[in-house]
């Protein structure tokens, strides 16, 4: 028997099956941006130049009569811009991709069409069971913009809001210094021969490095505090200068306070901010001190912080001045919108580029991660712990 010349097995030579990359096939996207209507939310997702840029590559928008007014952009702006403007808000929640600052209510959900593209903020700790219900029996593809992820991991909506927060905590503590009832009457700024404004800045993320960023730029002496020595030295490098840090040591941050003239907590954990800031340590700091409690959202870090509201932002506790207000980016619209609205532009031309959000998820692992519902059915496993829902691996629903 003669030798075979081929150098293949035999099973290399059986027929195999021919894998074929997906093909990319560019879609339409019919978007609503309907007004928002939970209390003192003053956002929107696109500026009128985004749904230029949108409408530009042959996309439609459609806007409720209204909706980017109390950002400062009129509906005449968003009509010159290529948006058809509606006063139905019905016909703004049927359309096939939905995008909202807020999570929808349940009487919003309602209005939603079976199988709607619903892109917002989720708000684990504030949702009911019922919302996802709805989702489910809508079979509805939901995403949930703080769970997006950026190429460097990092989670960009979630970022650029807490530059917000940061810059606008210091801001709003030097007004409160001036304007709030028993207010010290201090100027941030370093004046010739006035001792500067002293800050304690308890949390080194992205919200304690903006609030510092700012503090320092007005000419304070700052002090930061974090458990994680990692954080601090980012901090320090982004800052670009050496200043006062140190870890969470009661006998430090306790001196500290008792110094200060402002307290920015920006602490965050997984179910709530922990206490760091106990009822003893605000009662020994200075009379007319100014607490800007930014983690107030999940608790606070100050054990004596409530939520109030930007109508009634401060309480006077032992003669310390605090500031609750959980929603700070809201305080600033047409910023946050801004802000918001830069995120989400490459994200939907990207999705219309791949020819669908279904596509757009098989590229792009970042946004993968934000899905949360995707046909009704919850993949995401944070979301099914909390509520104790059972939950599918989306890699199983998909390929």
């Amino acid at each position: 028997m003669s030798n075979s010349n081929t150098p293949f097995t035999k099973e290399q030579l059986i027929p195999q099956e021919e894998k074929l990359e997906v093909a990319k096939q560019k879609g339409e996207l019919f978007i609503g941006l309907p007004k928002e209507t939970y209390f003192q939310e003053k956002r929107i997702c696109l500026t009128p130049d985004a749904v230029g840029a949108i409408v530009a590559n042959g996309h439609k928008v459609l806007v409720e009569k209204g909706a980017g007014e109390e950002a400062g952009f009129s509906d005449r702006d968003y009509s010159e811009a290529g948006a058809m403007i509606t006063n139905d808000a019905k016909k703004v929640f049927g359309c096939p991709i939905l995008l909202k600052v807020e999570p929808p209510t349940i009487e919003e959900l309602d209005m939603i069409n079976p199988k709607t593209v619903l892109i917002s903020a989720l708000q684990l700790k504030t949702r009911q069971a019922k919302y996802f219900e709805l989702l489910a029996k809508k079979k509805i593809t939901a995403v949930g913009f703080e769970f997006i992820k950026d190429e460097d991991g990092s989670y960009p909506a979630v970022k650029a809001l807490s530059e917000i927060a940061g810059t606008a905590s210091v801001l709003i503590a030097s007004e409160l210094m001036v304007n709030a009832k028993k207010g010290n009457g201090l100027l941030f700024g370093n004046i010739s021969g006035v001792p500067p404004v002293e800050v304690v800045v308890i949390g080194a993320g992205t919200v304690g490095q903006f609030a510092v960023r700012s503090a320092l730029g007005l000419g304070a002496n700052v002090k930061v505090f974090d458990s994680s020595i990692t954080k601090l030295r980012k901090l320090q490098t982004n800052v670009g200068r050496t200043l006062y840090t140190s870890t969470m040591q009661p006998k430090n941050l306790m001196k500290a306070l008792r110094r200060c003239d402002v307290a920015i907590g920006a602490v965050r954990g997984n179910n709530r901010s922990p206490i760091i800031v106990t009822t003893t340590m605000v009662e020994h700091m200075k009379k007319g001190a100014v607490i800007i409690d930014v983690s107030v959202d999940m608790g606070g870090c100050f054990e004596t912080t409530e939520m109030t509201t930007h109508d009634q932002p401060t309480q006077i506790k032992n003669g310390v001045i605090h500031y609750g207000v959980p929603n700070i980016p809201a305080r600033y619209p047409k910023t946050a919108s801004i802000s918001i609205s830069n995120i989400f532009t490459p994200y939907l031309l990207d999705i219309a580029e791949n020819g669908g959000l279904e596509q757009a998820i098989r590229f792009d692992p970042g946004l993968k991660n934000g899905l949360y519902y995707y046909r009704g059915i919850l993949t995401n496993k944070a979301v099914a712990s909390w509520f104790d829902l059972p939950y599918s691996d989306l890699n199983l629903l998909m390929f």
